[in-house]
């Protein structure tokens, strides 16, 4: 389809998904719109960095779209994770993280400019230098945390060395 497909397409689903919600909660069958609003705001975050990545992905030429894209993702996902366990005093270090994620997609699927992981590390390093100060006001789940970062860390190192070509698991196909 061409462009103008899409959009109209995308117009379409959009207005009968609109209608099917208003119709339900005219009929009583979910809370009101306002109500829904009111606690999934942040999804509309999430649904305009679908169409940033679905901008670049149509056609993987303006890799530009990617740091918007990534930037209300990762403000999306942060928010919509304050408001359904209210703990913005916990997740607000986030919004730092948001333009090093934004950056690292350029990064990563542009001409690999080592000069953006700069900025990136810079603001990943703050972000997670906040998240230590405020993780304390998980109750209960802050023991967790040391053994997620580890287990994530070994993924880390487990997938790049699979990407440079080192098989580290080669001797171990006898389990």
């Amino acid at each position: 389809m061409d462009n103008r497909k899409n959009g109209k397409f995308g117009l379409g689903v959009t207005l009968i998904c609109i209608g099917i919600l208003l119709t339900l909660s005219t009929f009583g069958v979910i809370p009101s719109i306002g109500e829904l609003l009111a606690k999934f705001w942040p999804l509309i975050f999430i649904f305009v960095s679908v169409l940033f990545h679905a901008g670049y992905y149509s056609d993987r030429k303006n890799v530009g779209l990617l740091v918007p894209g990534g930037i209300f993702l990762t403000l999306g996902i942060v928010f919509q994770t304050s408001e359904l366990w209210d703990i913005y005093n916990v997740m607000w270090p986030g919004v730092f993280l948001a333009p090093a994620v934004g950056l690292f997609e350029l990064y990563y699927f542009g001409n690999r400019e080592k000069g953006l992981l700069i900025p990136v590390g810079i603001l990943t390093c703050f972000s997670l230098f906040l998240f230590t100060f405020t993780i304390r006001n998980l109750r209960g789940f802050s023991k967790f945390i040391l053994p997620i970062g580890l287990i994530i860390a070994g993924v880390i190192i487990l997938i790049n060395d699979r990407k440079n070509g080192h098989e580290s698991n080669q001797n171990y196909g006898d389990f």
